[in-house]
Order: C-alpha cells, then structure tokens, then sequence
C-alpha cells in the first residue's frame, strides 16, 4: 500500500482543528471530510483542464506537401494507422488537413453519417467494395483548407469545447506564424484522462 503524502489531510486534523477553534460550528467531522473530498475533486479537475495544450500535443507528427500523390498519402495513413495528415509547405506553415475520411469519399465509399452506427458504416464500405476506385492526383485536390487550428498556450479545457463546438476529432496546433507544432486527437484526451485516474487511485491506495 502507498504511504500517503505527509500534506494529505486526516479526520484526526479535522477534529483536532474544531478544537483548537472552541467555538460552536454547526458541522460534524464527517462533514468536513465530505467537504474536503468534494473539494479536492473539483481541485483535481481545474487542475487538468488548466493545462496548456503543448504539453499534452503529439510532436512527432507526420506531415505531407501539398504536391504529394494521394496514393503516397494513403499509405502513410496505412503504415502509421493514423486518420489525418496536416498538409504544410516548405516552412512548416498549415496549408490543410487530410482525412481518412476524405479517402473514402474521393474512392467512392460513404463516409460515417452521424445517425450510423460505426457497424452500418462499415458495412457499407464492404457492401460497395467492387466500386472502390483508387483516388488519383495530388494531395491539394483532396485536401479541407479551412483547418481549426489552436495555440500551445491554449489550455487542454479550450481545445475540448473546440473539439465539441466543431464537431471535429483532431486540431492542429500551430505557432504565431502558422507554423506546425503538433496535432491533438480524442485518443490523446483520453489518455490523459486515464492517466489522471490512474495518479489518483494510486494517490487513494
């Protein structure tokens, strides 16, 4: 078992400070325990929602030119078993984004509708397999221009009610000068939600 950490408070604090306070309080030790555990909660919260989003960003990233050959770029998409390419010129500045998405739906195949289960989707996309061309041309033909982007210095509680206002499931975050910095996906959220959980079971044992 983990010890605890010497700050962490006990009831033996709590009673011992309503007796040094010698005066009436209208609430039991139990309720200040409660009080401080409900507090501590929505403490651990502001925390992690506080964080600024590059210390959260995938850096590595793997990105494309917009005269890359959409066969190349499907690839990468493959071999990496990723679902967005950010597309940049020579400076790194973000020109567009290219989906799996787009993929499927330059090669014929219908693309996730809302009101479909992921099954329905898939099986859609078997169901019209014998139709399925092999986009041809350029990366810019294919690609979404008008990219959200973020900033490092946004927060990860910014980038979440982003996420959820455009319906979208990855941003780019950029620098001041539009220059790519890294990329953050519900996969990343999730992760730090998980490991978030995790500190703070280990922090209860």
């Amino acid at each position: 078992m983990q010890k605890r950490p010497e700050t962490e408070l006990t009831r033996e604090d709590f009673v011992n400070a309503l007796k040094e306070m010698g005066t009436f309080v209208d609430v039991t030790v139990d309720d200040l325990l409660e009080l401080n555990s409900k507090a501590a909660k929505y403490a651990r919260v502001r925390k992690t929602e506080s964080l600024r989003i590059e210390n959260l960003m995938t850096r590595s990233m793997i990105t494309v030119a917009p005269d890359t050959s959409l066969a190349d770029a499907a690839h990468l998409l493959v071999t990496n078993r990723i679902s967005g390419l950010p597309v940049v010129d020579a400076q790194q500045h973000l020109l567009g984004i290219i989906t799996e998405a787009d993929f499927l739906r330059a090669m014929g195949v219908p693309s996730h509708q809302p009101n479909h289960s992921l099954w329905q989707t898939l099986e859609a996309m078997f169901a019209h397999q014998p139709e399925i061309r092999e986009p041809t041309g350029r990366v810019a033909d294919l690609m979404v221009e008008n990219v959200i982007s973020v900033k490092p210095e946004h927060t990860l509680h910014d980038v979440i009610e982003i996420m959820k206002h455009n319906r979208i499931k990855r941003v780019v975050v950029c620098d001041d000068a539009g220059r790519v910095q890294g990329m953050v996906t519900r996969s990343d959220l999730v992760r730090v939600f998980f490991d978030r959980l995790r500190r703070s079971q280990q922090t209860t044992d």
